[in-house]
């Protein structure tokens, strides 16, 4: 019997070590926060109330005290630990992107501050995970009735050795439930590979691949391209909550994941009666767009949680690509036949100007000679 592949989401700890546990708060408000107008974002008080967010990581840390009240009920170990300890630091970072309760002193809180999020462990310090581990992980967060299941974790192993990982997906789509995957960080060589169960998003349409975008909207370096990338959120520089208090930076796709999914818990609060294909489509029709449609990098654009929550429109189909604009980028402009020498139009401008003129000076010179002839007979006469 084959064993199954290792689940790793191929994440550089791009914070090079120094983030550490029970640190201090940042006071700052985060640039991937700075983004969103949180009076337009939470309006009538929508902040996620309501919606049970699965996390499928290292567990989380209720030693953090933006994230103690936002831990609900249930959840459960795959691994020797609590899923309440969190000594990896990687899951609690994941869930305080997601739900993170303001508190004086931090700029950070997370997208959906009254979603509850239920850690289901299957790393951590001492055990790696498998796929057959996240599969256990995704059935028990669908059995305990979650609205959404987010997996900032992945393996980028042959489908054919992932069975029982992609019966558990196909099971949550059933259901109803919402994945949100990231996309992997192996993107820096250029070459484009699938990472599952992100790109499960090609098969099933309750799942939802997040690549990381940088400040500018465009791909974070690191992040794993290919078709199967649906959207992109803010993966540079993340700040978020760590084990026994305080806040630090760290960036990669797992921290893209979790910001879609406290966009679509907002989403899902809003519009309890849409399916996980309407709420993966309104967030990529309402995503900020680069380019006129869809790319392998960015998917559809990078999300605009403002936006989703302001539009009330039910999506019925997937997006679709931007009219080509008038004259915008030149693509309307067609080029002119060049015509070497003097074209028949220039030429019978040219003869009509010599015919007006020849005519006129006809008339000229006529009307000269007549001048002249009379006053010639008026010193004759």
């Amino acid at each position: 019997m084959t064993a199954a592949p290792a689940i790793a989401d191929e994440n550089v700890p791009l914070n090079s070590g120094e983030c550490k546990f029970g640190t201090d708060n940042i006071a700052e408000t985060p640039w991937s926060l700075q983004r969103l107008l949180t009076n337009q974002l939470w309006a009538n008080g929508m902040k996620g109330q309501g919606i049970r967010v699965g996390v499928i990581d290292t567990g989380i840390d209720d030693g953090n005290q933006q994230l103690k009240s936002a831990i609900g009920s249930g959840g459960k170990t795959f691994v020797h630990g609590k899923p309440t300890e969190d000594k990896v630091g990687h899951g609690t970072k994941v869930a305080g992107i997601i739900a993170a309760r303001p508190i004086k002193g931090s700029g950070f809180f997370g997208i959906a501050p009254k979603a509850t999020v239920i850690p289901f462990q299957q790393t951590s310090d001492e055990k790696a995970g498998t796929a057959d581990s996240l599969a256990k992980a995704v059935d028990k967060a669908v059995a305990e009735g979650v609205d959404i299941i987010n997996i900032s974790q992945g393996t980028g192993a042959d489908p054919r050795l992932l069975p029982t990982l992609e019966r558990s997906i196909a099971r949550a789509n059933t259901r109803g439930i919402l994945v949100v995957a990231s996309a992997g960080n192996g993107g820096a060589d250029g070459g484009e590979k699938n990472m599952y169960p992100a790109a499960y998003s090609n098969k099933y349409p309750n799942v939802l691949a997040v690549a990381a975008s940088d400040r500018n909207n465009e791909r974070a370096p690191f992040s794993q391209s290919g078709p199967f990338v649906q959207i992109a959120a803010p993966g540079v520089d993340m700040v978020s909550t760590v084990p026994d208090g305080g806040n630090c930076v760290d960036q990669g796709t797992s921290f893209s994941a979790p910001y879609v999914t406290g966009a679509a818990a907002l989403l899902k609060a809003k519009h309890k009666d849409w399916s996980p294909q309407q709420l993966i489509w309104h967030l990529e029709q309402t995503a900020e767009r680069v380019g006129k449609g869809r790319d392998n990098f960015i998917g559809w654009g990078v999300v605009d949680p403002v936006a989703a929550l302001n539009d009330d429109t039910e999506p019925t189909a997937e997006p679709k690509p931007d009219k080509p604009a008038n004259v915008a980028d030149g693509s309307d402009i067609h080029p002119v036949a060049v015509t070497l020498g003097e074209s028949p139009e220039e030429r019978r401008a040219r003869v009509s100007v010599y015919i007006v003129g020849g005519g006129l000076l006809a008339v000229g010179t006529v009307v000269g000679c007549a001048i002249a002839l009379r006053d010639w007979r008026r010193k004759t006469s």
